[in-house]
């Protein structure tokens, strides 16, 4: 034995080692309970769901950007597998991502409600009584003051209420202790985080989004066959659709060519509409960044593009289809594809791809491309599907 360890020293190599207590289920689970509602945990898994929500601004999510998610698909189908099946596109809905978000309000709400509770306990109770040894504490001082003994006590305790003290008198002493604030308004801010993520999730449960392509003359009801995507959230009835519908009168966008890049620049973007509820009709803009609300509902300016009114006539010289089709911008002088689709009329049926052109110039190749996006001398080609 060494002389400078004690007798009982055990370095762990003895024949009967010490026996530590079993933790059992229900300590484990204290433990864990502990670990997921300490504050570190929640600063970790706050900063865990800011890193996943990365993902949702680099890939197009299938809620806000249905096209975006068949194009990538499109051009990169081997990559489009792998991030699909890690849920990248539905990256606010995935499995990954919902657990960290109920991790962290869980672990909020069980770090919150303990410090609450022990914070209204100590808001409540007197301030510790006047120590009998003052001159332990470290910044003691004594001064000898002459009056009424209680005379200085009631000076002492207004003083002291004036300064932001809680203030107890006791016999020939007043207590008095403040630094609250502080933890108040650290459960202040948790309040509001919580609040926040319960909004958010409340929000998207009971929220939905839908597109649909409308074209100069048509009317949007609103409801669900009127859509041409739509993504409802999971607490989402058909009572949430409000009733009303909205007719495009007329488009118009504003361009300023800019001599210097080539390019046209977009100024402003302006749709002229008309709401119908039980109410009557009154009509109103709707505008880039200015959304039209009614009864909760908001309604966005996503794009524009063209419809070209398309007519195809049989052999026999009978219109078979005459109606105006969407076509979807490619870039930003609003290069067009579309599909058009006769089921019926001709001897098979028949559908064929289309290129529309606003301003179209041929290319030493031969091939077309516009050059702004207005319809300065409109082209349309169309080749059987």
């Amino acid at each position: 034995m060494e002389p400078l360890r004690p007798s009982d020293y055990d370095d762990g190599q003895a024949e009967r080692p010490i026996q530590q207590p079993a933790l059992g289920l229900a300590g484990f689970g204290r433990f864990m309970w502990r670990q997921l509602t300490s504050m570190r945990t929640a600063l970790i898994l706050l900063l865990l769901l800011a890193l996943a929500s990365i993902p949702g601004s680099l890939v197009p999510q299938r809620s806000s950007d249905p096209n975006g998610v068949v194009q990538f698909r499109r051009e990169d189908p081997e990559l489009f597998e792998i991030l699909d099946t890690l849920q990248l596109f539905d990256t606010f809905t995935s499995a990954w991502f919902s657990s960290i978000y109920l991790l962290l309000f869980i672990s909020l709400v069980g770090c919150i409600l303990p410090r609450t509770s022990h914070h209204l306990k100590a808001l409540r109770s007197a301030p510790p009584a006047t120590p009998a040894r003052l001159e332990r504490l470290e910044h003691y001082r004594s001064e000898t003051l002459e009056g009424d003994p209680e005379e200085l006590l009631r000076s002492a305790e207004e003083t002291l209420r004036k300064t932001g003290y809680r203030v107890k008198v006791e016999g020939t002493s007043v207590a008095a202790e403040r630094g609250y604030l502080r933890e108040t308004a650290n459960l202040v801010f948790h309040f509001a985080l919580v609040g926040i993520l319960l909004g958010l999730a409340l929000g998207t449960g009971f929220k939905y989004q839908g597109q649909r392509v409308l074209v100069e003359g048509q009317t949007f009801t609103n409801q669900l066959t009127s859509y041409d995507s739509f993504n409802p959230g999971r607490f989402f009835t058909d009572s949430s659709l409000e009733p009303y519908s909205l007719t495009l009168n007329d488009f118009t966008p504003t361009y300023q060519f800019d001599f210097t890049s080539g390019f046209a620049n977009p100024l402003d973007f302006v749709a002229d509409m008309t709401l119908t509820d039980s109410e009557g009709a009154r009509d109103m803009e709707l505008r880039v960044n200015q959304p039209l609300d009614h009864e909760g509902t908001s309604v966005y300016l996503l794009g524009n593009g063209f419809a070209p009114w398309i007519t195809v006539y049989s052999p026999a010289g009978d219109v078979v289809f005459s109606q105006p089709v969407a076509f979807l911008p490619q870039d930003s002088n609003l290069t067009s594809l579309g599909v058009v689709k006769i089921p019926d009329g001709l001897p098979s049926q028949l559908g064929m791809i289309g290129f529309f052109y606003p301003s179209a110039v041929a290319l030493e190749t031969g091939a077309l491309t516009s050059v702004y996006p207005e319809p300065d001398q409109p082209v349309l080609t169309c080749f059987p599907g």
